[in-house]
């Protein structure tokens, strides 16, 4: 995780001091679409409770006025194998080889360098999620078991950084990032490497409707949306 970090403020520094050189052509005014697919990967102790399952995110790439720095909402979906380190009163039975899931709401900040049709950039920022967790409740003289999904929301923290290629009317793309829950699961500190690879695609015409729509004055591409 320490590795992770520092490679990534050290990537940060070498994209704002190549940022400062060039236009970017690419993303001026515009808004996309990030649709990724792929996995959560627990690091350390985490991988004690959780397992990687395949995932997804949704993110807006949101260029500001000076397009080398954006604003990046994103949801993640993480699903994952899960295993119950402690026994609670209210449930006689742990689990193992359960499923968990993990949705993540996160509003991050980046910067960003294009080389021609490749984009690479960095982002980081705090989310807010919900987190599901298995739980066993058995009625032995039925000889039943419900299983039970025990809720519960968490802070979080996310940075990551990523690359894409813009082909004809679309890009490609891959992200790593890093998602750190500020509350334990079983007690133990949750830290998770999220792997995606997905489609990056142009929404600024429908940007545009959605602002006229709701009155804003103005426009993400500079535009009076018909």
């Amino acid at each position: 995780m320490r590795k992770f970090i520092l490679f990534f403020f050290l990537l940060s520094m070498s994209l704002g001091a190549y940022a400062q050189q060039g236009t970017d052509t690419l993303h001026y005014r515009k808004a996309y679409l990030f649709s990724g697919t792929g996995m959560g990967f627990p690091l350390g102790k985490t991988a004690d409770v959780l397992r990687p399952k395949f995932s997804g995110s949704l993110g807006l790439d949101i260029s500001l006025k000076d397009s080398k720095f954006y604003v990046y909402p994103s949801l993640y979906t993480l699903s994952f194998g899960y295993n119950q380190l402690k026994k609670e009163s209210e449930y006689n039975y742990t689990i193992e080889n359960g499923t968990a899931s993990m949705y993540n709401l996160n509003l991050a900040g980046g910067i960003r360098k294009q080389w021609e049709r490749l984009n690479t950039y960095v982002y980081i920022g705090p989310g807010v999620g919900l987190l599901n967790e298995p739980r066993a409740k058995v009625d032995p003289i039925k000889s039943h078991v419900l299983i039970e999904d025990q809720k519960s929301i968490f802070l979080s923290g996310k940075m990551g950084f990523g690359a894409d290629y813009k082909f004809k009317g679309f890009y490609v793309g891959l992200e790593l990032g890093l998602l750190h829950n500020f509350k334990s699961i079983q007690d133990t500190p949750v830290n998770i490497m999220t792997v995606m690879l997905g489609l990056k695609t142009d929404i600024t015409k429908i940007s545009d409707k959605v602002v006229s729509v709701l009155g804003v004055e103005g426009s993400i591409s500079g535009h009076t949306a018909k």
